[in-house]
């Protein structure tokens, strides 16, 4: 049996992605700051036949992100993948964007990638795992909105630390790629109370070169892929966002 270690598997992309992989016959470990959240995505894991653990944490704390993972190791085995999920953004225009803000945004962000991919590489490293480390980036680390700063500087971090800690973490066999989605539907991958049906324009459709939005088993099947397919691939950013990224667009 092989181990996944999630953060943010909660809600979401995160949710998605660990029930995909427990369909693929992996343990699930989740450390996600929503408690109800993380508590009813094992339930459903467990339902499904697989093995769960769900810890309570934030990924910016190194306390939290050290006994997740060494609960991780004791209860389902060493972790063979880490997928780097967790993000949050910081509302409000850029001028009002408070230093605080900023900072918080780049402490789970960014410092929670580094610290649970430092934390997990140790582990792996220790037990003679040939693992594999996921970091889901953005393509808002290449394009903004307004307003986005805070966001788009943390995963434009998580790209560039995808392709060093590739390199530092070669001679370890560990693998470490990024994925960097866009326009994906996580309305109705919430907390059952919260969650919501997807409702989608065609101009919201069309705006996508392949015809829709995306949702989070687009980004499930290519961890996936880079996890059990891509030996020969290491320190890649994969955009997958229908091709807006490559979309020419003209004012109307």
């Amino acid at each position: 049996m092989k181990t996944l270690a999630i953060t943010g598997g909660g809600q979401g992309i995160g949710r998605g992605l660990a029930f995909r992989f427990a369909q693929a016959g992996y343990a699930i470990s989740i450390i996600d700051a929503d408690e109800k959240a993380g508590r009813e995505a094992c339930a459903h894991i467990e339902s499904l036949g697989a093995q769960a653990l769900f810890l309570r944490g934030d990924v910016a704390r190194e306390r939290d992100v050290d006994n997740w993972l060494t609960q991780t190791v004791n209860q389902l085995g060493c972790p063979d993948v880490l997928v780097n999920n967790a993000g949050i953004m910081a509302k409000g225009p850029f001028l009002k964007l408070s230093p605080r803000d900023f900072d918080r945004v780049m402490g789970v962000n960014l410092r929670g990638t580094f610290l649970c991919a430092q934390t997990a590489a140790r582990h792996m490293s220790k037990h003679k795992i040939r693992g594999a480390i996921i970091n889901i980036a953005s393509t808002r680390a290449f394009m903004s909105e307004p307003n986005t700063e805070a966001y788009s500087a943390s995963k434009g971090g998580i790209v560039a630390l995808t392709h060093a800690m590739a390199i530092s973490l070669a001679p370890n066999r560990i693998r470490v790629n990024c994925i960097s989605p866009g326009w994906i539907e996580v309305g109705d991958w919430q907390y059952s109370s919260r969650a919501k049906a997807p409702r989608h324009t065609k101009k919201d459709r069309e705006q996508h070169p392949v015809g829709r939005v995306g949702v989070p088993d687009d980004i499930a099947e290519a961890c996936l892929f880079l996890t059990e397919h891509a030996g020969f691939i290491t320190g890649q950013n994969i955009i997958i966002d229908g091709g807006m990224t490559v979309k020419m667009i003209y004012a109307e």
